[in-house]
């Protein structure tokens, strides 16, 4: 994990400081709210429906237990005793008093955390595969190439007020995308060409919201010492030619949808000319410097089979059995695995954890994961290093602290932003739908039947929730001041085989207590129709919606 040097820290406390004083200023009525709204968001903070939000960046998904214990003690002093985990990998405050902000932000700068560049229309915190370094079958390890876009990114003076907000996703996989990269602003997926050279293809111009797209391909082939800037290069074209008198049509995939993809890409080409082989191009003793923090904990010689114990209690105990089976990942070092706290407890808000659950992940990874730790795409908590030998102690632990529910990949393992109980943006809640679907598939056997499946809940268009890429989306409307739910199906944000889809509408909104029957109906056509190994997806590209449309309104039409 990357490591601030004396440099990193000045910069990091002199900008709490100088939001001290931007907030003081703004309090006493000097500086206006118009003005103020642009420095508030560069730092993190966002006026809710009840309270002020503060999001504070975890690049990469990366953290450390000390910085997830600053994160549960913040929680305590400043919050309700929470915080909510986003999809981009960050980490959320629902309370905090404004006035109190600066000292938050003093706070996470004594673990080298920051809020930095997690809201404004710049560019925004860079996400990854949460198994990034660990998995299987990686082209390379990702996340020496995400610190270096981070370092590139961080208050760049040309990119600080863009035409709209900015995503950039990396991807080290070609047979799995974690990292949804085609739902980005800019997505990278690390390759090889024939000669073994490493780099990238570039997609741009990917995003949900309001006019989801799946990106572009400009780049077939990006060498990796030209990153940066080629990537200066697309930033410059969107500042320049973005629009900016629309902000619904302000995001870069409506300039690439607009130009052209093969225009879009002239046009990049021409700026790139003047950037090529300058100062920006990167060299291997840069690469060396970042990678260095990333290189592998001190690793035991094990053997790869399942201990004899692992084995002798997934026999005896069912529930161990299906946390090992849903809930763990294979290491590419022998003997040890990835495994994922889970919080999606039934009653809990998706991505939710008490300060108390903090603390407790936090020693968890400080007994059995070298003290590290990631937050995933889908609102969990990853411990990335654990031999397969501790896995019985560990499951006692995360049974003790809510961590054990065994439906990591399964349609209880729903991604949900937090809707009206929260954002003032939303249309609808989306945290009562989600408790309510869980309540009704509750039965393991049949989750687990059903096989992989992504259910993903927003309460409005700006899809925080990822509804658009859900193989099951559910988006919540505003139907004269009453709220409703529109379903999608067939959404896939990359998943195996990187086929990336934007899910199909099935027809008019539902009131909330209708949506738990209607995913029913919707899972009875998938059982009726699969064929040995297929999943919903896979049934849902391969019969088309009207099938599914037909079961969900079959009542209706009576």
């Amino acid at each position: 994990m990357y490591q601030y040097d004396e440099i990193d820290q000045k910069i990091v406390d002199e900008r709490v400081e100088q939001y001290r004083d931007q907030t003081n200023r703004y309090l006493a009525g000097e500086i206006p709210e118009a003005e103020f709204l642009p420095i508030r968001l560069q730092n993190g903070l966002y006026v809710q429906r009840h309270a002020p939000m503060l999001r504070v960046a975890v690049p990469y998904g990366m953290l450390t237990s000390e910085r997830l214990y600053k994160l549960a003690d913040i929680a305590d002093d400043y919050d309700k005793g929470y915080v909510h985990f986003s999809t981009r990998q960050n980490v959320q405050y629902n309370w905090p008093e404004l006035e109190q902000v600066p000292d938050i932000l003093a706070e996470l700068a004594t673990v080298q955390m920051h809020a930095i560049q997690t809201s404004g229309n710049c560019i925004r915190n860079t996400t990854t595969d949460e198994f990034a370094g660990i998995a299987k079958g990686e082209v390379a390890d990702p996340r020496p190439w995400c610190e270096i876009i981070r370092q590139w990114s961080t208050f760049h003076p040309e990119f600080a007020y863009l035409p709209r907000k900015f995503k950039i996703a990396v991807n080290s996989r070609t047979d799995l995308d974690r990292a949804a990269i085609a739902v980005h602003d800019i997505g990278l997926q690390l390759v090889k060409n024939d000669a073994g050279e490493l780099g990238f293809k570039v997609f741009v111009g990917g995003g949900m919201g309001r006019t989801p797209i799946i990106g572009s391909l400009v780049n077939e082939f990006l060498p990796w010492q030209h990153l940066l800037t080629y990537l200066d290069a697309v930033l410059r074209v969107y500042n320049l030619n973005g629009r900016r008198d629309n902000k619904y049509k302000a995001r870069i995939k409506i300039l690439v949808k607009a130009l052209g993809t093969e225009a879009f890409a002239e046009k990049v080409a021409e700026e790139w000319a003047h950037l090529k082989d300058g100062p920006g191009t990167l060299t291997q003793d840069e690469v060396d410097r970042v990678s260095k923090f990333f290189i592998d904990p001190a690793y035991e010689q094990l053997a790869d089979e399942e201990p004899a114990a692992v084995t002798a209690l997934r026999q005896e105990k069912a529930g161990f059995d299906r946390w090992v089976t849903r809930n763990t990942m294979d290491h590419r070092v022998p003997g040890y695995c990835a495994v994922t706290l889970s919080l999606k407890k039934v009653g809990v808000a998706p991505g939710d954890a008490t300060s108390a659950q903090m603390r407790a992940a936090a020693k968890l990874a400080e007994e059995f994961s070298f003290a590290e730790l990631r937050v995933s795409h889908y609102q969990n908590i990853i411990l990335t290093d654990v031999k397969k030998s501790d896995l019985p102690a560990l499951w006692e632990a995360a049974k003790a602290n809510g961590f054990a529910t065994p439906t990591v990949g399964t349609l209880a393992d729903m991604i949900c932003c937090p809707g009206g109980d929260f954002c003032a943006l939303a249309n609808a809640r989306s945290i009562p739908v989600a408790e309510a679907i869980q309540a009704k598939f509750d039965d393991m056997d049949y989750l687990y039947d059903l096989g992989d499946l992504d259910l993903n809940i927003s309460g409005c268009m700006n899809a925080c929730g990822h509804h658009h890429v859900g193989n099951i989306g559910i988006l919540g409307v505003d139907k004269k001041g009453r709220e409703f739910y529109q379903v999608t199906i067939g959404g896939e944000s990359g998943g195996v085989n990187n086929e990336p889809s934007i899910g199909k509408i099935i027809g008019p909104s539902f009131e909330a207590e209708e949506i738990p029957n209607v995913i029913e109906k919707l899972l009875n056509v998938f059982v009726a129709q699969r064929h040995e190994g297929e999943l919903f997806i896979d049934v849902v590209r391969r019969i088309g919606v009207q099938p599914f449309k037909e079961a969900a309104y079959a009542d209706a039409d009576q």
